[in-house]
């Protein structure tokens, strides 16, 4: 069966109340209640307006909300020279700011951009409701504002995330698939199956002795499920939890780098 599991679900089965033959009728299955939602972003990389714009941690300033972001430029960028950029998603209860920490030193060293958005709520529309809603227009306007005043190489552009943002950078990540070259997903606990779009590169990581989200029931099969639909998936276990460990998140910013 190729339902992937509803992080509510996997907290119930944590929590020991789910188990054995029930999981087959308690798991929503892929499609359920989201095929209306299409999840599709409209923005698109193209010429930013002249002049060098700010670098550092760059406010988003968008609804002048608590619930914002920002956007991490490396001192090294030069308007004149088209850089990679990384839409990275947070975890459940997280901000963007905080999930920022596994990435910036990589970004210093390498030159690509960060932007760092914050879910409308406390995690993402399709994890928390099950279809897509305000965070993909937050996300697009955000998108917005970073291809109008940086020079985005369209040709390098990642989605990634941790825990529920994983999984909902593979969600976005694949009904976007010819925005994003590339996913990297650190732990995720599910993946849609709605209506997608190119063939991006997918990068996945798990702890084998996750608790949070098992090993088992979610990236085993969200890898197994991406590779029978012909997605190239770079997969790699760990000993540990729910976690991103040094090694991992290094490994995966040099698999984002490298060409081919």
């Amino acid at each position: 069966m190729r339902s992937p599991i509803h992080r509510r679900d996997l907290l119930r089965l944590g929590a020991g109340l789910l188990a054995g033959a029930a999981l087959s009728s308690a798991v929503p299955l892929a499609g359920e209640a989201r095929r209306d939602q299409k999840g599709r972003l409209s923005s698109r990389p193209h010429l930013p307006a002249p002049g060098q714009p700010p670098t550092g941690l760059v406010p988003l300033q968008l609804d002048g909300s608590d619930r914002d972001g920002a956007l991490y430029v490396p001192t090294s960028y030069r308007h004149d020279t088209p850089v990679p950029l990384i839409l990275s998603l947070h975890g459940a209860g997280g901000s963007g700011r905080r999930g920022l920490r596994r990435l910036q030193a990589h970004a210093d060293a390498t030159g690509f951009l960060v932007l760092v958005p914050d879910a409308r709520e406390a995690t993402w529309d399709v994890v928390r409701a099950g279809v897509f809603g305000p965070d993909v227009a937050f996300l697009d306007r955000a998108l917005d504002l970073v291809y109008n005043r940086y020079n985005v190489d369209p040709a390098r552009i990642v989605a990634e995330g941790f825990s529920d943002g994983a999984s909902y950078a593979l969600c976005i990540g694949l009904v976007n698939g010819d925005l994003f070259s590339r996913v990297i997903a650190f732990s995720p606990g599910f993946v849609t199956e709605g209506s997608r779009r190119g063939k991006p590169r997918v990068y996945v990581s798990h702890g084998v002795a996750d608790r949070v989200l098992p090993i088992d029931l979610c990236s085993r099969r969200i890898v197994k499920n991406l590779r029978g639909d012909e997605y190239d998936v770079r997969y790699t276990e760990f000993e540990g939890g729910h976690e991103i460990p040094p090694e991992i998140a290094r490994e995966a910013v040099a698999w984002m780098a490298a060409r081919g």
